[in-house]
């Protein structure tokens, strides 16, 4: 069984960076135009390229949509976008202008009932939760807050509320090329029966099969990988013959 890969272009001043650890004074720029990363992406064979408006998770608005929707109407490629979504007129935006999922972050955390609300209005193909945890507990606004939540509980919520994928973020790997938590991941499939989407940490190929390993007999489907693209320890081409 194959899984999805999902290449990372997070967006903050209109340029792709990375962050370590989610912190946003410990940033590398890597390209200036995330339209030319992610048309290089969809020629190296990517459907999906896994986008985040940092500026936006940080400040509650669409800072870098004019560029995601570029890449949806212009790629022949995939996105699914994330950051500073807080309403359902900015799902709808990005819905309705090509965009093929929605990430929900915070918001599912401080207003769950208006995310239900979302994933019955567009159904629940294109709403993707977002769940990033420290110790296991949701953290929200960028990272900078943690809830009294763990990501099971929250993810068990939102299936019940007809949720099919979430987007787990170990923050504690992310940007880290240390490895993946993937007994959280494991976990969080196996307890909600959703599509758990593995994010943060990816550094190896190796890393990509322990995904895969993961999936065949989970709901494990996917696996989003950013810095180790950037910093040249593999291609594209190689996670995606790796994923199949």
């Amino acid at each position: 069984m194959s899984i999805q890969i999902f290449p990372a272009i997070d967006m903050r001043g209109g340029k792709c960076v990375r962050l370590f650890k989610g912190d946003y004074e410990q940033e590398t720029v890597y390209a200036d135009s995330p339209f030319e990363m992610a048309k290089s992406f969809a020629e190296a064979g990517a459907s999906y390229v896994h986008m985040v408006d940092l500026d936006g998770a940080k400040d509650g608005e669409r800072t870098h949509a004019a560029e995601v929707i570029r890449v949806a109407k212009e790629l022949p490629i995939k996105v699914q976008i994330g950051g500073g979504i807080r309403s359902e007129e900015d799902v709808r935006y990005y819905l309705e202008n090509g965009v093929d999922r929605v990430i929900i972050g915070s918001l599912a955390i401080r207003e769950p009932e208006l995310v239900k609300g979302f994933i019955r209005t567009f159904g629940p193909e294109r709403i993707v939760i977002g769940l990033d945890a420290k110790d296991g507990m949701v953290a929200t606004h960028g990272w900078i807050e943690t809830s009294d939540r763990s990501a099971i509980e929250v993810g068990q919520e939102f299936v019940n509320a007809g949720a099919k994928y979430f987007i787990f973020t170990d923050i504690a790997t992310d940007g880290t090329l240390a490895g993946p938590n993937i007994e959280a991941n494991l976990q969080l499939a196996q307890e909600t029966g959703a599509e758990v989407i593995v994010s943060g940490g990816i550094s190896t190929l190796e890393d990509i099969a322990k995904v895969k390993a993961a999936a065949q007999n989970t709901s494990v489907g996917g696996v989003i990988i950013g810095k180790a693209l950037y910093a040249g320890r593999f291609t594209l081409q190689e996670a995606l013959k790796e994923a199949e």
